[in-house]
């Protein structure tokens, strides 16, 4: 594991976030280099329970969401513990949590008592709706908000029946990269003139802002030029196709390429045909194209079917299972599943940051941590060790993980 100077070296960030959105978040941040301190309840990360697991408090999902950082498991509740955190946050670059507001005001760190702490601080605010809306304090999970922003509705349509969920926690992932992306502007901004700031990153408002730049559509104009939804995309056809042993994406998209899948197919009428040609009115006829791709995928294998498309220079793509990604020759080749071996949970298997770059600019070096198992290390370095420490474990307001099991 690379030990090398990156982007966000010599930056600290505490991170009070739990499930996705912020761990997504402050893991970027950790693997381009910022020291990143994940604040837990002594009840820990509620991702630490998902199964499978092989240590209780390692579950799989914590894994993949919590490398690079080290664990300070507190019970900010407790007044000398939170006097206690106050001098961290006092030495800290980037505060990012996931609490609602009235949940920090009840702590004594919103964004006014931390800015008095430590003026510099870039203070990061991720919750489900912007405290300036009727919304303000209301819960918000993945599941609500992929049904508020409008995908679960789009998904439906798509798919021909009610409404449906992404399976994948789709919106706490977006809002995550949203997350990180305002924290690097931030911390680019404090480079420059020194100043901190607040940043509020609202799910709902988040995720609207991905789903809907396709999906205005006639809504882009005033007045309306038609509905919301990006027809290609929500019409029921547009689907992986089954191919005689199979299931292919394909999409044929400029006008050349559509032109040389007809000829492929052996339709030299639709290749020749002047109103295919012209891309709005052949956009029109999407779903009786996509039909026809469908009546012409079983004819051939997804062998021959991906030859002859990649052959044509024409968008194909098999269906991949989760399990087949593990074995795919391009991911194998990058290494985009490294493998390590855990002090506790054995070998286990990672993600590795997608980013290429000419200077390594992102790595992974720490695994993700027991609850507690920085405790000590990261209290003392603000001054909190030998008895202050120890007296803190023995009132239960600070867990330390031992490798011992005491």
């Amino acid at each position: 594991m690379s030990a090398a100077p990156q982007p966000l070296s010599g930056l600290t960030v505490v991170d009070m976030t739990t499930l996705a959105m912020g761990p997504l978040a402050t893991q970027l941040l950790g693997d381009y280099g910022a020291d990143v301190i994940k604040v837990e309840t002594p009840a820990g990360d509620p991702f630490r329970n998902t199964l499978p697991t092989i240590s209780t408090g390692m579950g799989h999902t914590f894994l993949q969401l919590n490398r690079n950082k080290r664990s300070l498991a507190i019970d900010l509740k407790a007044p000398a513990a939170r006097l206690a955190f106050r001098r961290l946050v006092q030495s800290a670059d980037i505060f990012v949590s996931n609490v609602r507001p009235s949940g920090m005001a009840g702590l004594g760190l919103d964004y006014a008592e931390v800015r008095a702490i430590n003026p510099a601080i870039i203070y990061c605010a991720a919750y489900g709706y912007s405290e300036k809306g009727p919304y303000a304090g209301r819960p918000a999970a993945d599941d609500t908000i992929q049904a508020l922003s409008g995908l679960a509705a789009l998904n439906g349509m798509a798919a021909g029946g009610a409404p449906r969920f992404a399976a994948s926690v789709v919106a706490d992932k977006a809002v995550g990269l949203t997350l990180a992306n305002a924290i690097m502007a931030a911390v680019i901004h404090r480079m420059r003139s020194g100043e901190g700031q607040f940043l509020e990153v609202p799910m709902f408002e988040s995720m609207v802002a991905f789903v809907m730049p396709e999906h205005l559509a006639g809504n882009a104009y005033i007045p309306s030029r038609g509905p919301s939804g990006y027809s290609r995309i929500v019409t029921p056809m547009r689907r992986p196709f089954a191919t005689a042993d199979g299931h292919l994406c394909v999409l044929p998209y400029t006008t050349p390429q559509w032109q040389r899948f007809f000829r492929l197919i052996g339709r030299e009428d639709l290749a020749d045909d002047p109103e295919l040609a012209d891309p709005v009115k052949r956009n029109a006829r999407t779903p009786e194209l996509y039909g026809l791709i469908a009546a012409a995928m079983p004819a051939r294998t997804t062998k021959a079917w991906v030859a002859d498309l990649l052959a044509a220079d024409i968008l194909v793509g098999e269906v991949l299972g989760p399990e087949e990604l593990l074995d795919d020759p391009h991911l194998t080749q990058l290494g985009t599943f490294p493998e390590f071996d855990h002090p506790t949970e054995g070998r286990i298997r990672l993600i590795a940051p997608p980013v290429q770059a000419s200077l390594e600019v992102a790595s992974i070096r720490r695994l993700p941590p027991r609850l507690g198992q920085h405790s000590r290390e990261i209290l003392a370095a603000i001054g909190v060790a030998g008895g202050e420490f120890d007296a803190l474990v023995a009132a239960g307001s600070v867990v330390e993980w031992c490798a011992d099991g005491r």
